[in-house]
């Protein structure tokens, strides 16, 4: 999905008018933060899978979903990863670049969720673990810009399984077609429809302005290019 095409698929995904929308629901890693992870671990496998196989095994991977959901530590993680995977790399050092993999938010990220009338309710649901949440949430300042967060390995419940998106739900006492909910994954995006949420596949800031856009919940005329500099990048 890129460029001018983005604004008829959104036609053809979202059922309802925009004024039936009163969540909006944000995945993070792909979307509002940049990752490198796939590139990384697409190297270690020497490229013998596509990066849409390496992350259908990746959501479906036992010691990801445990490690994601709270129920085991780091150590075990990496070990059960490079284990599952085949990783010609030590459970060592694969923990030491997995801690890195959230490199920093998209340039213009704090700027467009600033921009969402306060008539909305931000929310973000997304997998994560006590590695890379601290640092999203506070190193790159994501937390305080959303109402709601709906964290894995703090609620224990992961995408894609429907128990995410119906804690999400049920939380926030709401319809699911009055959801919006935006994700850089295929998988998680059927399973939120499923639900009967409204959600569209978007990769990075610039689709995500987009849909945003399309649907008259920003102003075209309000946003700042997103090849700004990259202010809240770490390290």
């Amino acid at each position: 999905m890129r460029g001018i095409k983005v604004a008829d698929i959104i036609v053809a995904m979202i059922k309802s008018a925009p004024s039936d929308i009163r969540v909006l629901l944000f995945d993070v890693g792909g979307v509002l933060v940049q990752l490198s992870g796939v590139e990384v671990m697409l190297e270690w496998l020497d490229h013998r899978i596509s990066a849409d196989e390496l992350w259908r095994r990746w959501l479906q991977s036992v010691p990801v979903r445990k490690f994601e959901t709270g129920q085991i530590d780091a150590n075990e993680f990496a070990i059960g990863v490079t284990s599952e995977f085949g990783l010609a790399v030590e459970p060592r050092q694969f923990l030491e670049a997995f801690i890195h993999w959230p490199t920093g938010l998209y340039p213009g990220t704090l700027e467009m969720l600033a921009r969402i009338p306060s008539s909305y309710q931000r929310a973000v649901l997304s997998n994560s673990n006590a590695l890379h949440w601290p640092r999203v949430q506070n190193e790159m300042k994501l937390g305080a810009a959303f109402d709601s967060h709906f964290v894995s390995h703090l609620t224990g419940r992961i995408k894609p399984d429907a128990a995410a998106f119906e804690h999400v739900v049920e939380s926030l006492g709401c319809r699911p077609a009055s959801v919006l909910f935006l994700d850089d994954n295929l998988l998680n995006v059927d399973a939120a429809k499923r639900l009967g949420m409204q959600a569209v596949r978007v990769q990075g800031i610039d689709e995500t302005q987009r849909v945003l856009i399309e649907l008259k919940i920003l102003e075209s005329g309000s946003l700042r290019p997103s090849s700004d500099p990259a202010i809240h990048r770490v390290s």
